[in-house]
Protein backbone atom coordinates (compact mmCIF):
# COMPACT_ATOMS: atom_id res chain seq x y z
CA UNK A 1 0.00 0.00 0.00
CA UNK A 2 3.16 2.21 0.70
CA UNK A 3 4.85 1.39 -2.11
CA UNK A 4 1.47 2.41 -4.43
CA UNK A 5 0.92 5.84 -2.47
CA UNK A 6 4.30 6.72 -3.23
CA UNK A 7 3.81 5.75 -7.06
CA UNK A 8 1.08 7.99 -7.29
CA UNK A 9 2.20 10.89 -5.13
CA UNK A 10 5.36 10.64 -7.84
CA UNK A 11 3.56 10.19 -10.51
CA UNK A 12 1.31 13.64 -9.73
CA UNK A 13 4.83 15.18 -8.93
CA UNK A 14 6.35 14.77 -12.28
CA UNK A 15 2.99 15.69 -14.10
CA UNK A 16 2.42 18.54 -12.44
CA UNK A 17 6.02 19.81 -13.49
CA UNK A 18 5.35 18.47 -17.06
CA UNK A 19 2.31 20.57 -17.51
CA UNK A 20 4.00 23.98 -15.99
CA UNK A 21 6.69 23.46 -18.39
CA UNK A 22 6.73 26.69 -20.71
CA UNK A 23 6.93 26.85 -24.55
CA UNK A 24 10.18 28.52 -25.92
CA UNK A 25 7.84 30.84 -27.52
CA UNK A 26 6.23 31.57 -23.93
CA UNK A 27 9.76 31.90 -21.98
CA UNK A 28 10.84 34.45 -24.82
CA UNK A 29 7.14 36.34 -24.96
CA UNK A 30 7.69 36.48 -21.14
CA UNK A 31 11.40 37.87 -21.28
CA UNK A 32 10.09 40.56 -24.36
CA UNK A 33 8.09 41.39 -21.99
CA UNK A 34 9.98 41.33 -18.47
CA UNK A 35 12.85 43.40 -20.26
CA UNK A 36 10.32 46.15 -21.82
CA UNK A 37 7.84 46.57 -19.10
CA UNK A 38 9.87 48.86 -16.87
CA UNK A 39 10.50 51.37 -19.63
CA UNK A 40 6.72 51.54 -20.58
CA UNK A 41 4.90 54.25 -19.00
CA UNK A 42 1.49 55.86 -18.26
CA UNK A 43 0.73 59.42 -19.69
CA UNK A 44 -2.45 61.44 -18.08
CA UNK A 45 -3.18 64.25 -20.10
CA UNK A 46 -4.47 67.27 -17.68
CA UNK A 47 -6.63 70.03 -18.62
CA UNK A 48 -7.31 73.24 -16.66
CA UNK A 49 -10.67 74.27 -16.52
CA UNK A 50 -12.22 77.61 -15.12
CA UNK A 51 -15.05 76.36 -12.19
CA UNK A 52 -17.31 79.54 -10.93
CA UNK A 53 -17.31 77.87 -7.27
CA UNK A 54 -14.00 76.86 -7.38
CA UNK A 55 -11.73 78.81 -9.71
CA UNK A 56 -9.08 76.61 -11.63
CA UNK A 57 -9.34 73.00 -11.63
CA UNK A 58 -7.54 70.20 -13.25
CA UNK A 59 -9.73 67.34 -15.44
CA UNK A 60 -8.33 65.00 -16.65
CA UNK A 61 -9.02 64.25 -20.53
CA UNK A 62 -7.31 61.96 -21.85
CA UNK A 63 -4.98 58.69 -21.10
CA UNK A 64 -2.02 57.08 -23.62
CA UNK A 65 0.84 55.10 -23.03
CA UNK A 66 4.67 56.20 -23.81
CA UNK A 67 8.15 55.10 -23.28
CA UNK A 68 11.50 55.96 -21.39
CA UNK A 69 14.05 57.56 -23.95
CA UNK A 70 16.91 58.17 -21.79
CA UNK A 71 18.47 58.57 -18.45
CA UNK A 72 17.87 61.98 -18.59
CA UNK A 73 13.97 62.02 -17.86
CA UNK A 74 12.57 62.08 -21.48
CA UNK A 75 9.42 60.03 -21.88
CA UNK A 76 8.40 59.70 -26.00
CA UNK A 77 4.64 59.55 -26.81
CA UNK A 78 2.23 60.80 -28.84
CA UNK A 79 1.24 63.94 -30.16
CA UNK A 80 -2.42 63.35 -29.89
CA UNK A 81 -2.09 61.90 -26.35
CA UNK A 82 -1.07 64.91 -25.31
CA UNK A 83 -2.65 67.85 -27.48
CA UNK A 84 -4.60 69.88 -25.14
CA UNK A 85 -3.34 69.01 -22.03
CA UNK A 86 -2.00 71.67 -19.66
CA UNK A 87 -0.43 69.71 -17.60
CA UNK A 88 0.91 65.54 -17.39
CA UNK A 89 1.51 63.04 -15.16
CA UNK A 90 3.44 59.80 -15.90
CA UNK A 91 3.51 56.33 -13.93
CA UNK A 92 5.58 53.62 -13.87
CA UNK A 93 4.82 49.80 -13.82
CA UNK A 94 4.86 48.42 -9.69
CA UNK A 95 5.32 52.16 -9.16
CA UNK A 96 2.34 53.61 -6.89
CA UNK A 97 3.94 57.37 -7.20
CA UNK A 98 2.82 59.15 -10.21
CA UNK A 99 5.16 62.12 -11.69
CA UNK A 100 4.99 65.20 -13.08
CA UNK A 101 5.92 65.59 -16.69
CA UNK A 102 6.13 68.90 -19.07
CA UNK A 103 5.97 69.04 -23.22
CA UNK A 104 9.74 69.79 -24.05
CA UNK A 105 8.58 69.89 -27.87
CA UNK A 106 5.96 68.35 -30.81
CA UNK A 107 5.75 67.04 -34.28
CA UNK A 108 2.33 67.10 -34.79
CA UNK A 109 2.85 65.89 -38.62
CA UNK A 110 4.66 62.87 -37.37
CA UNK A 111 2.28 62.29 -34.15
CA UNK A 112 5.49 62.55 -31.78
CA UNK A 113 5.51 63.91 -28.67
CA UNK A 114 8.54 64.63 -25.99
CA UNK A 115 7.77 64.92 -22.46
CA UNK A 116 10.60 65.59 -19.38
CA UNK A 117 9.73 64.23 -15.86
CA UNK A 118 9.94 67.28 -13.56
CA UNK A 119 10.54 64.51 -10.64
CA UNK A 120 11.87 60.78 -11.25
CA UNK A 121 12.15 57.19 -10.09
CA UNK A 122 15.40 56.29 -8.56
CA UNK A 123 15.95 54.24 -11.46
CA UNK A 124 15.24 54.82 -15.07
CA UNK A 125 15.30 52.17 -17.56
CA UNK A 126 15.01 53.67 -21.56
CA UNK A 127 13.72 51.78 -24.15
CA UNK A 128 16.38 49.76 -26.36
CA UNK A 129 16.19 51.38 -29.89
CA UNK A 130 15.84 49.06 -32.65
CA UNK A 131 15.90 49.63 -36.27
CA UNK A 132 12.64 49.68 -38.84
CA UNK A 133 14.98 49.27 -42.00
CA UNK A 134 15.73 45.69 -41.79
CA UNK A 135 11.81 44.64 -41.07
CA UNK A 136 9.95 41.75 -42.65
CA UNK A 137 6.43 40.99 -43.44
CA UNK A 138 5.65 37.80 -41.28
CA UNK A 139 8.17 38.86 -38.48
CA UNK A 140 6.75 38.68 -34.93
CA UNK A 141 5.71 41.76 -32.86
CA UNK A 142 4.58 42.85 -29.40
CA UNK A 143 2.52 45.86 -28.53
CA UNK A 144 2.36 47.30 -24.36
CA UNK A 145 0.45 49.50 -23.57
CA UNK A 146 -3.09 50.49 -21.60
CA UNK A 147 -6.02 50.13 -23.65
CA UNK A 148 -8.95 50.62 -21.79
CA UNK A 149 -7.07 51.51 -18.41
CA UNK A 150 -5.72 48.03 -18.60
CA UNK A 151 -2.22 49.01 -17.50
CA UNK A 152 0.71 47.35 -19.45
CA UNK A 153 -1.35 44.66 -21.39
CA UNK A 154 1.28 43.14 -23.72
CA UNK A 155 -0.73 41.52 -26.82
CA UNK A 156 1.09 39.82 -29.48
CA UNK A 157 1.13 39.52 -33.57
CA UNK A 158 3.42 40.00 -36.70
CA UNK A 159 4.41 42.58 -38.85
CA UNK A 160 1.76 42.83 -41.72
CA UNK A 161 2.70 45.37 -43.74
CA UNK A 162 5.23 47.76 -44.38
CA UNK A 163 5.38 51.09 -45.67
CA UNK A 164 1.73 52.11 -44.70
CA UNK A 165 0.16 56.23 -45.59
CA UNK A 166 -2.11 57.15 -42.86
CA UNK A 167 -3.63 60.41 -42.29
CA UNK A 168 -1.80 62.48 -39.91
CA UNK A 169 -2.55 65.92 -38.02
CA UNK A 170 -2.46 69.10 -40.34
CA UNK A 171 -3.47 67.58 -43.47
CA UNK A 172 -0.61 65.67 -44.10
CA UNK A 173 -0.14 62.09 -44.28
CA UNK A 174 2.63 59.71 -42.22
CA UNK A 175 4.47 57.69 -44.53
CA UNK A 176 6.78 54.85 -43.91
CA UNK A 177 4.21 53.11 -41.25
CA UNK A 178 4.38 49.79 -39.68
CA UNK A 179 0.88 47.71 -39.75
CA UNK A 180 0.58 45.01 -37.31
CA UNK A 181 -2.11 43.06 -36.16
CA UNK A 182 -0.66 42.66 -32.59
CA UNK A 183 -4.28 43.87 -30.57
CA UNK A 184 -4.10 47.78 -30.18
CA UNK A 185 -6.47 49.90 -28.59
CA UNK A 186 -7.67 53.65 -26.82
CA UNK A 187 -4.91 53.85 -24.41
CA UNK A 188 -2.22 51.65 -26.81
CA UNK A 189 -1.22 54.91 -28.02
CA UNK A 190 2.26 56.24 -27.52
CA UNK A 191 3.09 52.71 -26.57
CA UNK A 192 6.06 50.44 -27.91
CA UNK A 193 6.05 48.27 -30.61
CA UNK A 194 8.86 45.60 -30.22
CA UNK A 195 10.11 42.95 -31.88
CA UNK A 196 11.42 39.34 -30.65
CA UNK A 197 14.69 40.74 -29.50
CA UNK A 198 12.35 43.21 -26.75
CA UNK A 199 13.81 46.07 -28.91
CA UNK A 200 12.02 49.16 -30.29
CA UNK A 201 9.94 49.11 -33.78
CA UNK A 202 7.71 51.68 -33.64
CA UNK A 203 5.50 53.74 -31.24
CA UNK A 204 1.48 52.37 -31.91
CA UNK A 205 -0.02 55.48 -32.95
CA UNK A 206 -3.94 54.53 -34.88
CA UNK A 207 -6.30 51.87 -35.90
CA UNK A 208 -8.48 51.34 -38.40
CA UNK A 209 -11.53 49.95 -37.05
CA UNK A 210 -15.25 50.55 -37.41
CA UNK A 211 -16.36 49.92 -33.79
CA UNK A 212 -13.37 51.92 -32.16
CA UNK A 213 -11.63 48.86 -30.86
CA UNK A 214 -9.26 46.53 -32.56
CA UNK A 215 -9.53 44.76 -36.13
CA UNK A 216 -6.33 43.64 -36.12
CA UNK A 217 -5.24 46.54 -38.39
CA UNK A 218 -2.91 48.51 -35.50
CA UNK A 219 -0.25 51.43 -37.32
CA UNK A 220 3.27 51.92 -35.70
CA UNK A 221 5.37 55.03 -36.35
CA UNK A 222 8.89 53.56 -37.39
CA UNK A 223 11.69 53.64 -34.92
CA UNK A 224 14.13 55.17 -37.27
CA UNK A 225 11.50 58.19 -37.74
CA UNK A 226 11.75 58.40 -33.90
CA UNK A 227 15.30 58.01 -33.65
CA UNK A 228 15.53 60.97 -36.14
CA UNK A 229 12.74 63.54 -35.02
CA UNK A 230 13.53 63.06 -31.18
CA UNK A 231 16.59 64.68 -30.92
CA UNK A 232 15.98 67.80 -32.55
CA UNK A 233 12.44 68.19 -30.45
CA UNK A 234 14.64 67.35 -27.14
CA UNK A 235 17.22 69.90 -28.30
CA UNK A 236 14.91 72.69 -30.59
CA UNK A 237 10.93 72.07 -29.12
CA UNK A 238 10.23 71.62 -32.60
CA UNK A 239 11.51 69.76 -35.93
CA UNK A 240 14.19 72.21 -37.98
CA UNK A 241 13.07 71.21 -41.42
CA UNK A 242 13.31 72.68 -44.76
CA UNK A 243 10.32 74.95 -46.11
CA UNK A 244 9.35 77.43 -48.91
CA UNK A 245 8.36 79.88 -46.27
CA UNK A 246 4.47 80.26 -48.10
CA UNK A 247 0.89 80.05 -47.29
CA UNK A 248 -1.19 78.05 -49.63
CA UNK A 249 -5.19 78.94 -49.84
CA UNK A 250 -7.98 76.74 -48.44
CA UNK A 251 -9.20 73.66 -50.90
CA UNK A 252 -12.03 75.52 -51.41
CA UNK A 253 -10.83 78.49 -52.58
CA UNK A 254 -8.84 76.98 -55.21
CA UNK A 255 -11.71 74.94 -56.30
CA UNK A 256 -13.65 78.54 -56.55
CA UNK A 257 -11.13 80.51 -58.31
CA UNK A 258 -9.70 77.57 -60.30
CA UNK A 259 -12.39 75.17 -60.66
CA UNK A 260 -9.99 72.75 -60.85
CA UNK A 261 -8.29 70.55 -58.50
CA UNK A 262 -4.49 70.79 -60.15
CA UNK A 263 -1.42 72.94 -58.02
CA UNK A 264 -1.63 75.44 -55.08
CA UNK A 265 -2.43 78.71 -54.67
CA UNK A 266 0.29 80.88 -52.83
CA UNK A 267 -1.42 83.16 -50.30
CA UNK A 268 1.01 84.87 -48.87
CA UNK A 269 5.35 84.44 -49.29
CA UNK A 270 7.30 85.11 -46.30
CA UNK A 271 9.75 88.09 -47.38
CA UNK A 272 12.73 86.68 -45.17
CA UNK A 273 11.78 82.90 -46.74
CA UNK A 274 13.51 81.20 -50.13
CA UNK A 275 10.18 81.41 -52.15
CA UNK A 276 10.51 85.23 -52.18
CA UNK A 277 14.00 85.28 -53.02
CA UNK A 278 13.36 83.45 -55.63
CA UNK A 279 10.19 85.95 -56.64
CA UNK A 280 7.66 83.91 -55.51
CA UNK A 281 4.34 86.22 -55.14
CA UNK A 282 1.50 85.60 -52.93
CA UNK A 283 -2.00 87.13 -53.26
CA UNK A 284 -2.43 90.81 -53.09
CA UNK A 285 -5.06 93.54 -52.18
CA UNK A 286 -5.36 97.09 -54.02
CA UNK A 287 -6.73 100.43 -51.91
CA UNK A 288 -10.04 99.29 -52.65
CA UNK A 289 -9.92 95.88 -51.20
CA UNK A 290 -9.65 94.27 -54.37
CA UNK A 291 -8.13 90.80 -54.13
CA UNK A 292 -5.65 89.56 -56.81
CA UNK A 293 -4.44 85.96 -57.74
CA UNK A 294 -0.96 84.73 -56.32
CA UNK A 295 1.39 82.35 -58.44
CA UNK A 296 -0.05 78.85 -58.49
CA UNK A 297 2.69 76.01 -57.89
CA UNK A 298 2.24 73.50 -60.63
CA UNK A 299 5.25 71.01 -59.60
CA UNK A 300 8.10 70.89 -57.31
CA UNK A 301 11.27 68.88 -58.35
CA UNK A 302 9.23 67.10 -61.24
CA UNK A 303 6.48 66.02 -58.86
CA UNK A 304 2.82 67.65 -59.37
CA UNK A 305 1.52 69.46 -56.26
CA UNK A 306 -1.84 69.71 -55.70
CA UNK A 307 -2.38 69.67 -52.22
CA UNK A 308 -0.54 70.99 -48.64
CA UNK A 309 0.32 66.93 -48.39
CA UNK A 310 1.61 66.80 -51.88
CA UNK A 311 4.44 69.53 -51.67
CA UNK A 312 4.98 68.71 -47.38
CA UNK A 313 5.89 64.79 -48.70
CA UNK A 314 8.43 66.48 -51.62
CA UNK A 315 10.27 68.81 -48.99
CA UNK A 316 10.21 66.17 -46.38
CA UNK A 317 12.51 64.20 -48.27
CA UNK A 318 15.12 67.71 -48.80
CA UNK A 319 17.77 69.07 -46.46
CA UNK A 320 18.00 72.68 -45.75
CA UNK A 321 20.41 74.14 -48.07
CA UNK A 322 19.40 71.58 -50.54
CA UNK A 323 17.93 73.25 -54.37
CA UNK A 324 14.77 72.77 -56.09
CA UNK A 325 13.08 73.23 -59.53
CA UNK A 326 9.50 75.41 -59.09
CA UNK A 327 6.99 74.86 -61.82
CA UNK A 328 4.19 77.62 -61.10
CA UNK A 329 1.45 79.53 -63.37
CA UNK A 330 1.47 83.29 -63.59
CA UNK A 331 -1.31 85.32 -65.17
CA UNK A 332 -1.67 82.40 -67.56
CA UNK A 333 2.07 81.80 -68.20
CA UNK A 334 4.09 78.58 -66.85
CA UNK A 335 7.35 79.70 -65.22
CA UNK A 336 10.20 78.04 -63.48
CA UNK A 337 12.36 79.15 -60.64
CA UNK A 338 15.08 77.86 -58.45
CA UNK A 339 15.01 77.68 -54.53
CA UNK A 340 17.31 77.40 -52.22
CA UNK A 341 15.51 75.79 -49.04
CA UNK A 342 15.77 77.60 -45.55
CA UNK A 343 14.98 76.49 -42.65
CA UNK A 344 11.80 76.83 -41.17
Amino acid sequence: MRISLFILLSLFYFNAIATTKLLPVEEKTIEIYRKAVPSTVNVSNIRLARNMFYGEVEIPQGAGSGFVYDSAGHIITNFHVVQGGSSFVVTFHNDPKQYKAKIVGVAPEKDIAVLKLENRPTKLSPIAFGTSKELMVGQYSFAIGSPFGLDYTLTTGVISALGRKIDGIGGVKINDMIQTDAAINMGNSGGPLLDSTGQLIGMNTVIFSTTGSSAGLGFAVPADTIRTIVPQLIQHGKVIRPGLGIGIAPESMKRRILGEDKGIIVSYVDEKGSAAQAGIRGMTQDQYGRTYLGDIIINVDAQDVNNLDDIYQVLDKRKIGDEINIKYRREGKVLSTKVKLKAL
